[in-house]
């Protein structure tokens, strides 16, 4: 939000497929749609939501960072980049550990 209201910085990700005002409006647009699922995740509705997002950003991840044109510079932008796509797999994990969480209902139990 911060790079679309300012508008005299262009966003440069190298491992996004994006560029130029593009990549602004998908990176808002992913963000929203992430900060929805993990709202309606919480709230116990449409779980799956936050397991397609995780695995979404995982695979952009994976995708741009290893299996793309993207160039390392040295061994710590290695590592923070196989940090952030080992982090954005626990984030697959949770997922489904939200998945498998029944909500609780009100009422009585048998």
């Amino acid at each position: 939000m911060v790079a679309l209201v300012s508008r005299s910085h262009t966003l440069q990700l190298g491992m996004l497929p994006w560029k130029g005002s593009t990549l602004t409006y998908w990176l808002l647009g992913t963000g929203l749609f992430g900060l929805l699922s993990i709202w309606y995740a919480l709230r116990g509705k449409l779980r799956f939501l936050f397991l397609l997002y995780s695995m979404a950003v995982f695979g952009m991840m994976f995708r741009g960072y290893f299996l793309g044109v993207f160039a390392f510079h040295g061994k710590e932008e290695f590592r923070f980049a196989a940090g952030l796509t080992g982090a954005a797999l626990l984030a697959i994990l949770g997922a489904i550990s939200v998945l498998a969480k029944k909500s609780k209902k009100k009422g009585w139990r048998r």
